[in-house]
């Protein structure tokens, strides 16, 4: 796998921490360049860091403005020449993870929907472009287990990963015919996650409640989000495209 990556060059949205931050890493240590690209300018840095020197660069970027999304693939091509690989990892979800559907308002629905959903639109429109034109490349998302398996409280955040699902599923359709590939994986409980450690943090019984759930005796890690998603991007995965690939320990088998 490393071989087939020397050389070169991803992007992943979000990689100033958690799931993007091992997915960086996990391109660098494959071969790829890897632009960081994260709205948080000293998690990015840090992220580049840890790649060391020449391997990595950031670019500030707020996912939900085409502008800085544009930016990103030209810095991209800018820099290495080509583009490879895109991670389109960046997303949020509501501080409280009970507000129900009736409670949720406008402002927070279309947040989500802008940093979730429009974002990963705005991604893959210019990452689209450049691998078509270049008849090659793979795009993988993150979602969620959460259109498979909703929980009452997050209807925004359901609505926003299941509509993430159905656009990669479209893209893939489109980009077959150039030899591009985009799936989307579909963590379930991780560790090291804004979701998972803000849960945990406010509510520390709710980690017994997680570990239950999962068929597997533990949660996930960012490790096992990041080497199913370069196994994704790799030619082992060459004949995989429009796929929700759910990484959850068989929570979903239930």
């Amino acid at each position: 796998m490393a071989e087939s990556m020397a050389g070169k060059a991803a992007i992943v949205t979000g990689a100033g921490m958690g799931i993007g931050r091992a997915v960086a890493l996990a391109f660098a240590q494959a071969g790829a360049n890897v632009v960081v690209a994260d709205v948080d300018a000293k998690a990015g840095a840090e992220t580049v860091d840890l790649i060391g020197a020449g391997r990595a660069m950031f670019v500030a970027c707020d996912v939900s403005k085409e502008g800085d999304v544009k930016a990103v693939v030209e810095a991209t091509l800018a820099s290495f020449g080509r583009l490879d690989y895109a991670c389109n990892n960046a997303g949020i979800h509501p501080q409280d993870m009970s507000t129900s559907l009736t409670e949720t308002s406008e402002a927070l629905w279309y947040r989500i929907m802008d940093v979730n959903l429009k974002s990963v639109f705005l991604c893959m429109k210019h990452e689209l472009k450049h691998m078509i034109a270049q008849g090659s490349g793979v795009i993988v998302n993150t979602s969620s287990v959460h259109p498979l398996k909703p929980k009452p409280g997050s209807c925004a955040y359901n609505a926003s990963k299941s509509g993430l699902n159905g656009i990669t599923r479209t893209a893939a359709l489109e980009a077959a015919p150039y030899n591009v590939r985009v799936n989307t994986i579909m963590p379930g409980p991780t560790e090291g996650t804004l979701l998972v450690d803000y849960l945990t943090a406010a509510h520390p019984e709710r980690r017994a409640d997680m570990e239950q759930v999962v068929p597997l005796p533990r949660l996930g890690n960012t490790g096992d989000m990041a080497q199913t998603l370069i196994w994704l991007c790799s030619d082992a995965a060459s004949f995989i495209t429009g796929q929700c690939l759910a990484v959850d320990g068989g929570l979903t088998a239930r």
